[in-house]
């Protein structure tokens, strides 16, 4: 049977575990921080000892699954550009590691690989059919199709916080204008935040912009939850773009589930009972309700590194 190490390389931490079968739990894992600013040579450097830490004495048919941030091309795991991780542009990760380590190296988004992580053992085990979005700092998503990952033809699909849906709205993190990320993301919903106060409306919050603290979605997460009641408008405007959106996936891809996950999911009925309602006012038929769950993630911070391992293990 094979044995895998997972990796979920991000702009913050390099997260590493060590699977001795196919399944969940990791018998053990490290995290280490990516210093990203250092470039590419040391990050891989970094990463590379970190695998290297987990690698089991026996290497007996070992494969490694690595989840990076995107774009990517997952067919010859090449990592396109990575936004987070400075000067990381036509870096060819799966080859890097494939020499170091001489053994198979599978390469995926890391929001796909979630995707896949929380359909194979989280909150969508036992569906066919799965839309994951993951609501934090960014927004990223994956589809599960007849029980296979969607990719498309370069592997650069599936990236679904970078639509339109606000034409002409705040610029996102990748340029554009209007995308999901740019409306309803951690950093977009303290941004809203903030300009409702600057603008003289009352609330809590303007303490802390007062002592000049920059202002967080989990400042607005808490004050919403103590019942502010700008926090709760903002929160439900971006729940309200979420539910949208998850409308017109619904359309295209005709889900079991949508699995919701990332630290903005973290504020629960908060969240989710506006995002349903808007979910289900902008369907075009009640018929795309049957047999549809709407669902908190159930693996958390491992969904990348399980779905890394199910990747390996896959192919």
């Amino acid at each position: 049977m094979s044995q895998f190490i997972a990796v979920d390389l991000g702009g913050t931490n390099i997260r590493v575990a060590y699977f001795p079968n196919p399944e969940p739990p990791p018998l053990t894992q490290s995290k280490t921080p990516t210093l990203a600013s250092e470039g590419p040579d040391a990050v891989i450097e970094r990463l590379s000892q970190a695998i290297e830490a987990q690698l089991p004495e026996d290497r007996k048919d070992l494969r490694i699954g690595v989840g990076a941030p995107g774009p990517l091309d997952p067919r010859h795991g090449m990592v396109l550009k990575a936004v987070n991780l400075p000067g990381w542009e036509m870096i060819p990760l799966r080859s890097i590691l494939e020499v170091r380590f001489v053994c198979p190296v599978l390469v995926g988004n890391d929001a796909n690989l979630a995707a896949l992580g929380e359909w194979r053992f989280g909150a969508g085990q036992g569906t066919s059919d799965l839309i994951y979005l993951t609501i934090s700092t960014g927004i990223g998503g994956g589809v599960i199709i007849d029980n296979k990952l969607l990719i498309g033809s370069w592997g650069l699909g599936a990236e679904l916080g970078h639509m339109t849906v606000e034409p002409g709205g705040p610029i996102c993190s990748c340029g554009q204008l209007g995308h999901l990320e740019a409306v309803a993301s951690g950093p977009a919903i303290a941004r809203s935040a903030t300009a409702r106060i600057e603008a003289g409306q009352p609330s809590v919050l303007k303490e802390r912009l007062e002592s000049n603290e920059k202002m967080t979605a989990v400042d607005v997460g808490e004050a919403a939850q103590a019942g502010d009641p700008l926090a709760c408008e903002v929160i439900e405007q971006a729940a309200e773009y979420i539910g949208r959106h998850m409308a017109d996936l619904a359309h295209a891809f005709n889900p079991e589930v949508f699995v919701i996950g990332g630290g903005v999911s973290q504020l629960g009925s908060l969240l989710f009972e506006p995002l349903e309602r808007a979910f289900e006012a902008h369907l075009i038929s009640p018929a795309y309700m049957m047999n549809l769950r709407i669902a908190p993630a159930a693996l958390g911070d491992d969904a990348g590194l399980i779905g890394a391992m199910v990747l390996a293990s896959q192919e």
